[in-house]
C-alpha cells in the first residue's frame, strides 16, 4: 500500500508531529500557482464520500486541481482502510485548489451546500460513520468568517428542512488519499450515490 503524502493547509497545527508535518510539507511543496503565475489558494471540504465531492468540485470553473484525502484526525498518515474503521477521526475529504481570480471561496462554499445533504449528522447517502460528517475545515481566518456567515444566512432563510450540522473548523493536515481513490469518478464512471 502507498503511503500517503501529507499537504499541510493553515497554520493550525500543533505539536511535534504538527512541526514534522509542516516539515515535510515545505520541503515537498511550494506555493502553487496557475499556469498564468496566479498564487492559487485552497479550500478543504468533506461531504461524504470524497469521490463524488472530488467530482463535483473539478467541474467548478476557476478550480485547477482537486485531490481527495483524510483530513481531521488524529492518527498520522492514515490508510483509507484505517479511516474506514470510523476510529482515526479523519473524514474524507477533498482539497480544492482555486484561482482567486476566476472564482470565490464563497462560489465554492456555494457549491458544497449544493451538493450535499449538509442535515445529517456522519452520513450522506447510504454512507454512515464519522468519516462522511459534513465539514467544512478553514485554513484562514477569512474562510472561517465566510463559512460562519453562509451557514447563517442558509439557516435564517430555511434553505433546509432540518439544522444545519455542518462543523467548521480549523485545518489540520491534509494526507493524500491512494492513488487508486484520486479522479475515481473520471477512471470507473460514476458508481456512487
Amino acid at each position: 500500500m502507498a503511503a500517503a503524502s501529507l499537504v499541510v493547509v493553515g497554520s493550525f497545527s500543533t505539536g511535534q508531529a504538527a512541526q514534522t508535518a509542516e516539515k515535510t510539507a515545505a520541503s515537498a511543496e511550494k506555493s502553487p500557482t496557475s499556469a498564468t503565475g496566479v498564487k492559487l489558494e485552497r479550500a478543504l471540504f468533506a461531504e461524504g464520500c470524497f469521490w463524488k465531492v472530488q467530482s463535483t468540485f473539478s467541474k467548478v470553473p476557476g478550480v485547477v486541481k482537486t485531490t481527495v484525502g483524510y483530513t481531521g484526525g488524529k492518527v498520522p498518515n492514515p490508510s483509507y482502510h484505517q479511516v474506514c474503521t470510523d476510529t482515526t477521526g479523519h473524514a474524507e475529504t477533498c482539497l480544492v485548489e482555486f484561482d482567486p481570480t476566476k472564482t470565490t471561496y464563497h462560489k465554492l462554499l456555494e457549491t458544497f451546500f449544493a451538493s450535499h445533504d449538509p442535515t445529517t449528522k456522519n452520513s450522506q447517502g447510504p454512507d454512515f460513520g464519522t468519516q462522511y460528517r459534513s465539514v467544512i475545515f478553514y485554513s484562514t481566518p477569512q474562510q472561517e468568517r465566510e463559512a460562519l456567515q453562509m451557514k447563517e444566512q442558509l439557516t435564517k432563510e430555511h434553505k433546509f428542512f432540518s439544522p444545519i450540522v455542518t462543523e467548521i473548523v480549523p485545518a489540520k493536515p491534509f494526507y493524500s488519499a491512494e492513488e487508486y481513490h484520486q479522479n475515481y469518478f473520471e477512471k470507473h464512471g460514476m458508481v456512487c450515490h
